[in-house]
């Protein structure tokens, strides 16, 4: 079973939290269900999942083969794992993965990393699948909070606050033409009635790319 996201939102937002969390399973399955087709990863390859938090892909794949990448440690993460920076270095050679999959990460990273951070990804794999909230849409998904993301820091910390998250993060949601800029390949909408809700980023393992 995949984590619930929301599973740590404060007292007085756990009621948005709960609606948020079968949302969220949800399109997760969607998105999921469509990850062989779309990037022609098969059993037998290997997989890196950068940002891969305490279960991530695996917790939706545990039979294929996936190497987990994170900045924090992870002792309890059931398969191979590297403690490493994107951002910065990771180790691994020059197209050492079929397929780099990053769900939900490029986000967190400050702008000035991201070119950084999405080298990394297209050095150590053939293919990739980055997907990341979009910053057209009007609830935030972290602190799930109508506009917070359009609002310049110093209006959006003490706003935050009364959010899902409670702490303070500087989320630095992604808008479309920073996605194609950084991942290139095919992007996908992943919509929510006529709204954008975030963007996927594909490129097959046997595109060439």
């Amino acid at each position: 079973m995949a984590p619930d996201v929301y599973a740590t939102a404060r007292r007085a937002a756990r009621r948005r939290a709960a609606l948020a969390s079968r949302a969220a399973s949800r399109a997760r399955a969607r998105r999921h269900a469509r990850l062989f087709a779309l990037t022609g990863v098969q059993p037998g390859m290997r997989v890196v999942d950068i940002g891969c938090g305490a279960l991530g892909l695996r917790a939706l794949e545990p039979g294929l083969d996936i190497t987990g990448v994170d900045v924090f440690p992870r002792p309890a993460y059931p398969g191979p794992f590297v403690q490493a920076d994107a951002a910065e270095r990771l180790p691994f050679a020059d197209g050492e993965f079929d397929l780099a999959y990053c769900s939900s990460v490029v986000e967190h990273i400050a702008p000035e990393r991201r070119a950084r951070f999405a080298g990394e990804l297209c050095r150590v794999a053939r293919g990739r699948y980055v997907q990341t909230p979009a910053w057209s849409f009007p609830i935030e998904p972290h602190a799930l909070l109508p506009f917070a993301h359009w609002l310049p820091p110093p209006l959006r910390r003490p706003y935050w606050r009364l959010g899902a998250q409670g702490e303070w993060e500087d989320v630095r949601l992604l808008r479309r033409a920073e996605v194609r800029a950084l991942f290139g390949g095919t992007l996908h909408a992943e919509r929510w009635g006529p709204l954008v809700k975030s963007w996927i980023a594909i490129v097959p393992v046997d595109s060439g790319l």
